[in-house]
């Protein structure tokens, strides 16, 4: 078998009518399937910067042409080499490489009539353990009447105050997490003092609680605050994430399926991982449905999947544009036992929701991410300024 073309889907996910300063206005998704001579053709996603991905998939073409699709490892090691000449590959080179890498496995399961899964090493479980996001305790409540079990909130602006208002809306019987990403993002003290904040309610992990450019930083927190620490969702390879599971930095790792560089090394890091009595919990906060497909495969061969992240109802192209579109059922989603990922998009939805733009300005004014009267300046990382007011609740408060 020869692979003789790759072809790429970009599309919008977020609605144009919104204005650009929201969470989904500038969301794309970009897909790819790769074709072999054979008849058979594979499906996978690149995220991270999905128009930039699109560029480099086409760079790599003439690489990945000709090749064999079954060697899987040859290939991905021959675009590894490829890209290193224009220095170290960030998310772009990743992600594009981890399209097609999610694409060589779908070919072959597709080749050998069993689930991608199956390639892996079998099933470890059934079905996997989602969560969703919730701002409010209204929208916990509605989650958990879903039969969803955990659930995840966050950012930088009264995040304990959040947290205690979803605990006792909901229960104990709901898992909760934080993720205290920017920007902006908490200076490392205060992620310490908001992480020792929050240790009474027994959060599942509490993720990203500093930028991920420095990991003494993170080192810090994990080394103060007693609540397992996750992250990982920004980098790149086995290399991006090695400190920060042979340093035992973190308790959770995040790889994102959609710009790790494939199935490939989410499996590596997964082995890796596992050595240290790491968890594994993906990132897909921003991916489209393919590589929530690719995810479930990984949580369902190996040993130590913790939980999978799910965005519910946030565009509704997404329940549209795959078929078929996997539902979380009593807070779990069902293994798909289909040859190969067992999913493919419907390419006239991807054709109605073209591309209008990649980059948005994270945040609204007023949302209280930025200290007041700061929102224009747009800095990486801010203290909070004034601090009993919005890091001083706990616990006990009313």
């Amino acid at each position: 078998m020869k692979i003789t073309d790759i072809k790429t889907f970009l599309m919008m996910a977020g609605s144009p009518a919104l204005k650009q300063s929201t969470s989904w206005s500038k969301r794309n998704w970009c897909f790819v399937k790769v074709y072999t001579d054979e008849g058979i053709t594979g499906l996978g996603e690149g995220s991270g910067w999905p128009r930039v991905v699109e560029t480099a998939i086409n760079d790599l073409k003439p690489i990945v042409i000709g090749e064999d699709p079954m060697n899987i490892e040859r290939i991905w090691q021959k675009m590894l080499v490829s890209t290193m000449g224009a220095g170290m590959t960030g998310t772009p080179g990743s992600g594009s490489m981890n399209a097609i890498d999610m694409a060589l496995w779908d070919i072959k399961g597709k080749a050998l009539n069993t689930p991608v899964w199956n390639l892996l090493g079998g099933k470890v479980r059934d079905r996997i353990r989602a969560y969703g996001h919730a701002k409010t305790p209204e929208r916990a409540l509605e989650l958990k009447e879903r039969g969803l079990t955990a659930v995840k909130t966050g950012g930088v602006h009264r995040t304990v105050e959040k947290v205690d208002a979803i605990r006792k809306a909901v229960g104990d019987e709901m898992d909760i997490m934080v993720d205290a990403h920017g920007p902006p993002w908490f200076t490392t003290k205060d992620a310490i003092v908001i992480g020792k904040a929050l240790e009474p309610y027994k959060l599942l992990f509490y993720e990203d609680p500093v930028p991920p450019d420095n990991i003494e930083a993170l080192q810090r927190v994990q080394d103060n605050v007693d609540i397992p620490i996750a992250a990982g969702e920004r980098h790149s390879h086995i290399w991006g994430v090695r400190q920060l599971i042979e340093r035992e930095i973190v308790d959770v790792v995040q790889p994102d399926t959609g710009r790790i560089g494939g199935i490939s090394q989410m499996m590596k890091i997964a082995a890796m991982a596992e050595a240290h009595y790491i968890t594994v919990a993906p990132h897909s906060g921003s991916l489209g449905p393919v590589a929530e497909y690719a995810a479930i495969h990984v949580l369902a061969a190996i040993p130590n999947a913790l939980i999978l992240e799910r965005v519910h109802d946030d565009v509704p192209v997404r329940y549209d544009v795959t078929l078929p579109h996997i539902e979380t059922i009593d807070g779990h989603i069902e293994v798909p036992d289909r040859p190969g990922l067992g999913v493919d998009i419907d390419e006239d939805v991807v054709l109605a929701h073209p591309s209008k733009g990649n980059t948005s300005r994270p945040g609204t004014e007023g949302d209280g991410d930025y200290e007041s009267g700061t929102f224009d300046e747009h800095v990486y990382v801010q203290s909070r300024y004034r601090r009993q007011k919005t890091m001083g609740t706990s616990i006990n408060s009313d």
